[in-house]
């Protein structure tokens, strides 16, 4: 046999020009463009950009406060005892029609906490906001029960609670608020409940937000929503007209529409953000589903709605930002505590807060709410109690959820956006508020509100910061 020694330089030659062959190829194709019409990421994100429609704002600058500088404090401050647990009742009936059906899916399960594991300051019915109750509590440290903690405070005290409890301000409130006192109220810790997809989909779950688009966004019934997957025969000259009557409504009503639809939106990216890629004897594994993702927003497969919806959840970004910025004197008085027992956790709670909120008010392009409801006196009044009753409508529409974790994540983020709308167009009760909050005022937030109210911001603000991620998977896809 002879040597393969002569071989050796040919062999050498053939991989050399091999390798060169394979670096010109690697410097032609660098893999997709995210800027190219074609590619994934152009098709979900070209028209999610710049100037917001009905604000002076953009999409980059909500972008840069949220994802840089809101999103950090906000995850600290929702980890916190006072804001993780949220009292709510998942057993009310569907006021709307009969359907007793529950999603059968264990990943639609709610954990519901034990007595023993809320603190006692929360689960207090009493809910003590004022320094003084806070003194006079630690007095009682060593009570048993909690009704031994209400017995021991002042008659001046009780009397200003009482005045707390007696305030009814239903008729300012955007939704039906559940019976704290009911025994079907029970406290969920949302930390250990995260929003994320379950599976519950096809005609009950479309049934639900039928009823939101069709019956309460102030839209004539000769009107298709596009993409309704229940209705056969739509085409994009639907979607064209659906949207061209869209924006021939006041600011009120398109804004109503562009709410839910931003609500919508963001539940949405949260599902594909937090979806089940894998659930085997190993375990469960959760991530980022970019097919999903497309589904839900990519132009093409959703006949053009997809990025409209995505820009629409940057509106709804701006409006709990306003209503953040609006509220920071009602939590700014001294009296004010995020109260659950633990003086020390209160108070770096309240810096927390306050913290963010003066962060919230510092953004120069707000939403400006004086643009609403801001004509004829009278129907400016008629108009804003139909925008009230359609919202209660749709925070009803929540206990119609088959699926008990959609079901809580809807109704805390229709109370959270309820009562950003509160705080709204509640300027002037804001501004005359008193400087003790145990003087009667007629503006109040109930602990269930302001829990709420940050829990629904903090959805808003984990969306947006998604899109970050989605931006960079979707440029990687061709």
């Amino acid at each position: 046999m002879g040597s393969p020694a002569p071989f050796l330089p040919l062999i050498g030659l053939v991989l050399f020009l091999l390798g060169a062959s394979s670096t010109i190829t690697s410097q032609q194709d660098p893999g997709p463009d995210p800027s190219s019409p074609g590619s994934a990421a152009h098709r979900c994100f070209c028209q999610v950009t710049g100037h917001l429609d009905d604000c002076t704002c953009d999409v980059e600058s909500i972008d840069h406060i949220n994802n840089h500088k809101l999103f950090p404090k906000l995850q600290r401050l929702l980890q916190t005892d006072y804001f993780r647990f949220y009292k709510v009742n998942l057993n009310k009936p569907c006021p709307f029609w009969n359907d007793h059906s529950h999603c059968g899916i264990r990943h639609c399960a709610v954990k519901l906490c034990e007595l023993n594991e809320v603190p006692d300051g929360i689960k207090s019915d009493s809910f003590k906001y004022s320094e003084e109750a806070q003194g006079e509590l630690e007095e009682c440290g060593k009570a048993e029960k909690l009704g031994a903690v209400n017995s021991s405070l002042s008659e001046e005290t009780r009397r200003a609670m009482l005045e707390w409890s007696r305030h009814d301000d239903t008729a300012d409130r955007f939704c039906e608020a559940d019976d704290e006192q009911s025994p079907d109220s029970q406290y969920v810790d949302l930390l250990l409940n995260p929003e994320r997809f379950t599976g519950y989909k096809g005609p009950a779950a479309w049934r639900i937000w039928n009823s939101i688009y069709e019956e309460n966004c102030f839209k004539p019934s000769t009107v298709r929503r596009p993409l309704n997957p229940l209705v056969s025969g739509q085409g994009s000259a639907e979607g064209t007209l659906f949207y061209s009557w869209l924006e021939g409504l006041c600011v009120e009503k398109r804004a109503f529409f562009r709410l839910l639809s931003g609500l919508h939106a963001s539940i949405n990216v949260h599902l594909s953000a937090r979806y089940l890629l894998d659930d085997n004897w190993s375990g469960q594994r959760w991530g980022h589903n970019i097919s999903e993702f497309q589904q839900r927003f990519d132009a093409e497969l959703t006949e053009g709605e997809g990025p409209r919806r995505l820009r629409n959840l940057y509106f709804l970004f701006l409006i709990e930002l306003r209503a953040l910025s609006k509220v920071l004197p009602y939590f700014e008085r001294p009296d004010f505590l995020l109260y659950t027992g633990d003086p020390a956790q209160d108070s770096r709670n309240k810096d927390l807060l306050l913290e963010l909120l003066r962060l919230a008010k510092s953004f120069p392009l707000h939403f400006d709410e004086n643009s609403m409801f801001a004509g004829d006196k009278k129907e400016a009044a008629k108009l804003k109690e139909d925008f009230r009753f359609h919202f209660r409508n749709i925070s009803r529409i929540m206990d119609c959820v088959g699926c008990f974790k959609c079901r809580l994540w809807g109704k805390l983020q229709t109370q959270g956006l309820g009562t950003a709308l509160k705080i709204l167009f509640s300027e002037r009760q804001i501004e005359s508020l008193p400087e003790s909050g145990s003087s009667p005022s007629s503006f109040q937030l109930t602990r269930q509100e302001v829990v709420a109210l940050l829990n629904a911001f903090g959805r808003i603000s984990t969306s947006i910061k998604e899109l970050e991620h989605f931006r960079d998977l979707l440029a990687k896809v061709q």
